[in-house]
């Protein structure tokens, strides 16, 4: 079993991570990513650097092969958006729910590919994870169901950042964060609103 300094799960194309694999670098690090463009990208990124692993997996709350949805490579310079790499789901709807004056994507933008998706605890013994430092969840409102799942008293887990806007559905905060919420506040956590969209749970 290993002591991981950073476990992020939506590590995208890993252009937002630099600064904080940096911080990390020194430590056992673990990249979750199953758009298949991003992980070519992390892939070529990181294949000399021994301390991190890299995932295509897709995490859930349960173990299944199912289909996922993200925009197509093809499309990304006609729809104009960098972020729309980091938009992969589960979930059709949310993608297209994106749609706005300045970003029009349609189903024909989309692809659909089938992941084998695992849960938070298969991820753990797969990579024999004994703790985390820093675990980072960016995954359009699977948050809630991993978060959910995972036995907070089985692993020592020091900081949680995870994206809440999508977690009541796209662009919506409810019920569900609220829940979350009281879980980490029952496991002892303390919770910090970073900015409008991200929360810092911490021990």
């Amino acid at each position: 079993m290993y002591d991981y300094g950073l476990v992020v799960i939506g590590a995208h194309s890993g252009i937002y991570l630099q600064d904080l694999i940096k911080k990390y670098n020194n430590k056992k690090i673990l990249l979750v990513e199953p758009v298949p463009y991003n992980y070519e990208t992390l892939e070529k990124n990181y294949k000399n650097n021994k301390n991190i692993q890299i995932c295509k997996n897709g995490i859930l709350n349960e173990k299944k092969t199912d289909n996922f949805f993200y925009v197509k490579k093809d499309s990304l310079a006609e729809l104009g958006k960098h972020w729309a790499t980091g938009i992969g789901s589960f979930d059709k709807i949310h993608i297209l729910n994106h749609k706005s004056k300045r970003f029009k994507i349609e189903e024909k933008h989309i692809e659909r590919i089938e992941v084998e998706f695992i849960t938070f605890e298969d991820l753990i013994k797969k990579f024999l994870i004994r703790s985390i430092e820093m675990l980072q969840l960016d995954v359009e409102g699977a948050e809630y169901k991993i978060m959910k799942s995972i036995s907070y008293e089985k692993i020592e887990i020091n900081q949680i950042l995870f994206e809440a806007k999508h977690l009541d559905g796209t662009f919506e905060e409810g019920d569900k964060l609220e829940e979350i919420k009281d879980i980490l506040l029952s496991n002892n956590y303390k919770i910090k609103q970073i900015d409008k969209e991200n929360i810092l749970a911490f021990k």
